[in-house]
Parts: C-alpha cells; sequence; structure tokens
C-alpha cells in the first residue's frame, strides 16, 4: 500500500497539545487572549493544560515511536521561544524543542518543525498583528532564532500553516484569533503573511540548515452549486480566497487575476510591489497541502451564518453567495463531507495549474473527527476514522499526474484542545483525557502501526 521513499507521519501544533501556558518565560499568545474572552469557545474550556505535552513529551515520543512512523510535524510555540515577539530567545522555551528533537532523533523519527502555527506574541498582535508589515519582519527574526538553534536537526522547515484559515477564520470572520471582523480588508494579512513566509525562508537560508523549506496551505476543490453564470463566477471568488491568492504568489509570482465582479473586494491586493512578489516566490524543497473536504458554493445569501468548520460568524450573512450542503457524502462529526476523491481531485488540479513550478508535495495534514465512543472494555474502536485515512492515504498514495506526493501526515497524534471548538471535536489516534491526561491508543492507532510495520 505504500512504497518504498513515502513517509507517514503524525502533525500536532504547540497551542493545541502543550499546555503550560504560563511556565518557564513563555508570552501571551493571541489565543490566549482570545480564549479568555466569553462565548469564544464552543465548550467554554481552554488550553492552558491542552495534553499536557510540555510535562508529557518523552512519553507522547515513546508512542510515536511504537506507532512507528516516519516523521512527526509539530510547531514551534513563537511566545514560548521569543515571548514579546522580538528580543532573544527564551533559554528554557528553546531547551523545551531541544529535547524533543534530541528525543524523535534518537527514536528514528524525522522532525518537521512549523515555525507559525497560529500563535502569535500578543505584543505584536498589539501592533496589529499580520495586519501590519512589520510583523512579517519580527517573523523572519524569529525564524532567525530558530535556525540558529535547530538548523541541524530539522529534516524540513514549514513556514506557515495555512495562511488561508488565519486570514479567513483570524480577520475576515472573527471566529479565530485575533476575533477581527475585517472581511475582504483581511487580504492585507494574507499579503503580509506571504511576506513574512519569504523573508523566513531567506533567514533560514542564510543559516544554512540542513533540512528543506516549505509552506504549507489548506486547499479545498471548489464547485459551484448550480452550473449557471453568476454561481460559477462565485465559486471562483471563494477560490481565489480559500486557494489561489496563497498558491499562485508562492509558486508563479504573482497573485491571480480576479474577476469584474470582486475587483473592489480585492484592493488590498492591488499593485503589490514587485519586490514583495520576488521574496515570495523563492524556490522551495517541497510543498504542503492539508486536505480535509471539498466545498460547494451557491449564490445567494445563506440561510445561517456558518463558517466552513461550523462556527457561527456574523459577517457571512452579508455575502452574495453560500456554503451549500454536500447531502451524498457521508459525514466526519464536525459536519464534513468525507470525499477522498476530491483530494486526488485537488493535486490534479496543482498538476495543471502550476505545471513546471511545483515541487515535491507533502500532505501536511489529514484526519477526520468522530464521536470515539469507548467500548465496555475501555478500548476505542474508531473504525470511521481507519476508513477515513486508509481512503485518503490510498489517494495521497495514488498521487496525480504532474505531481510528485511524498508523504501523508495524520491529523493528528492525539486529541486535543481544537481551536474554537475547544475539546469536543476529537482527531487524534490517541485519546486522551483532560482531566486526567490519561494516553489511550485508539483502534486507529494499532491500525496504522500494522500497516507501517508490514512496510518491512
Amino acid at each position: 500500500m505504500i512504497p518504498p521513499g513515502f513517509d507517514i507521519g503524525v502533525s500536532t501544533a504547540a497551542f493545541q497539545i502543550e499546555g503550560a501556558v504560563r511556565a518557564d518565560g513563555r508570552g501571551p499568545s493571541t489565543w490566549d487572549a482570545f480564549m479568555a474572552q466569553p462565548g469564544r469557545i464552543a465548550d467554554a474550556s481552554d488550553a492552558s493544560v491542552a495534553a499536557d505535552h510540555y510535562h508529557r513529551r518523552p512519553e507522547d515520543v515513546r508512542l510515536m515511536a511504537e506507532l512507528g512512523v516516519d516523521s512527526y510535524r509539530f510547531s514551534l510555540g513563537w511566545p514560548r521561544i521569543q515571548p514579546g515577539g522580538t528580543g532573544p530567545a527564551n533559554k528554557a522555551g528553546l531547551a523545551f524543542y531541544d529535547k524533543l528533537l534530541d528525543e524523535l532523533l534518537a527514536a528514528g523519527i524525522k522532525p518537521m518543525a512549523t515555525l507559525f502555527h497560529w500563535d502569535m506574541p500578543e505584543p505584536l498582535q498589539h501592533k496589529g498583528g499580520w495586519m501590519t508589515r512589520d510583523t512579517a519582519y519580527r517573523f523572519a527574526d524569529f525564524a532567525l532564532l530558530a535556525g540558529e538553534a535547530f538548523g541541524d536537526r530539522v529534516d524540513k522547515w514549514v513556514t506557515i500553516n495555512e495562511p488561508t484559515t488565519v486570514t479567513l477564520n483570524g480577520y475576515a470572520l472573527g471566529v479565530h484569533a485575533p476575533g477581527a471582523t475585517l472581511m475582504f480588508d483581511a487580504l492585507l494579512a494574507a499579503h503580509h503573511q506571504l511576506l513574512g513566509h519569504g523573508l523566513a525562508v531567506q533567514a533560514l537560508r542564510s543559516e544554512s540548515v540542513t533540512g528543506g523549506i516549505g509552506i504549507t496551505n489548506v486547499h479545498s476543490p471548489v464547485h459551484p452549486a448550480k452550473d449557471n453564470f453568476v454561481t460559477r463566477q462565485y465559486a471562483q471568488v471563494f477560490d481565489l480566497v480559500h486557494n489561489r491568492i496563497y498558491a499562485d504568489p508562492v509558486l508563479l509570482g504573482h497573485y491571480p487575476k480576479v474577476p469584474f465582479l470582486a475587483r473592489k473586494q480585492f484592493k488590498a491586493l492591488h499593485d503589490v510591489d514587485d519586490n514583495d512578489l520576488k521574496v515570495i516566490s523563492q524556490p522551495l524543497d517541497f510543498y504542503g497541502l492539508n486536505y480535509y473536504m471539498p466545498t460547494r458554493i451557491g449564490a445567494g445569501a445563506p440561510a445561517d451564518a456558518a463558517t466552513p468548520d461550523g462556527t457561527d460568524a456574523e459577517g457571512m450573512r452579508d455575502l452574495p453567495f453560500h456554503l451549500a450542503a454536500w447531502p451524498e457524502f457521508p459525514k466526519t462529526a464536525f459536519g464534513w463531507p468525507i470525499a477522498p476523491e476530491f483530494l486526488t481531485e485537488s493535486l490534479a488540479d496543482y498538476g495543471q495549474r502550476y505545471a513546471g513550478k511545483l515541487p515535491p508535495v507533502y500532505i501536511t495534514e489529514g484526519g477526520a473527527s468522530f464521536a470515539d465512543i469507548p467500548a465496555a472494555d475501555g478500548s476505542i474502536p474508531d473504525t470511521d476514522r481507519i476508513a477515513y485515512l486508509e481512503s485518503h492515504i490510498a489517494a495521497a498514495v495514488a498521487g496525480a499526474p504532474g505531481v510528485d506526493v511524498r508523504g501523508y501526515y495524520v491529523w493528528t497524534l492525539m486529541d486535543n484542545w481544537e481551536w474554537a471548538a475547544g475539546f469536543r471535536e476529537k482527531f487524534g489516534l490517541i485519546a486522551v483525557d483532560p482531566r486526567t491526561q490519561d494516553r489511550t491508543p485508539k483502534a486507529s492507532y494499532r491500525w496504522l502501526q500494522g500497516v507501517l510495520r508490514s512496510r518491512s
């Protein structure tokens, strides 16, 4: 099933698993401030402990080693390493990731480190966050610190995770930190993230890091709900907002052409400096693609204010189009359609759009939330997740013409604090009780363990 040289890994994010938000000199994060606001988190929980990975790191590395994965994708907590977003590194923060890297390498697991997985130091947000150009330069400084400290041991670097989600959920719709509701004006945050990516690439390469460098974005193939001109135009606009305004500058060196009906909405991306685009479009060693679901767009105002991840956002009501349902597919607990054929379509789309410009691709996240009801003996027979992973890994392995797919990373290693959903949504191969922090490998963990062992 899995060919030689095709990596199977697991992914996590610092804020979702580490906890210890006030330990060892860590500074405040935008998500610390956001989760403290009443009504922001679905179950009113917070990530102050999360999965307590900060204190249980050796146990978690052991579980990964027993699972048999080739690689572990984790993120470096910016507030833990550089508490104020500027200045020297926090030695205790560096020490935590030093130990993690050494333990991974001792276990034969290749580290893939993400520099920004959404937890910006709060002092930078006070100055405007990604809406401020200076943040891109501060991010490059952080990349330089990380490259100096870990550049000899990280196998692959991801600069930014899902700039799409940061822009849409964090700055446009207000359902993620920092909670801004700027709608299309938030596209300036998209450009500054991409500029930060390019500057971070330069910073890492100035340190001669030994690992490959890339970026990762969530890609969702977009289809019109009806085959008519207006609906197709709205679907094209959503494809731009979700996919192409990120991939095109990185891979082609320019922003995509915008339909006439939406030119006013995309004014933040008009007349971008060519020097910025040169920085953004430097050649990469790989491109990361997160895939969860397709998107269907219908014309007309939405009946509710639900975002793609099911969170209510008042700004959605003001749009002239809506997210249409996929009744023909089964759903995850999050309500996302389970459709591995659209992963194949995503890869084919990239192969066609970016022919000759696309570096090797890794599916840097893929997974599903399910109810995970324990059996009488305490085991967790998550057969739906097994079916999901089996079909999606098979689609990644099969690939598409013009795309060199080299790996698939399961989201996620263990149940975590799932952003605005809190502890409600469970994506992990390992169950984590948020009260006791007990870890229980699920049936999906045992299944993947068997798949990985069968390769040899």
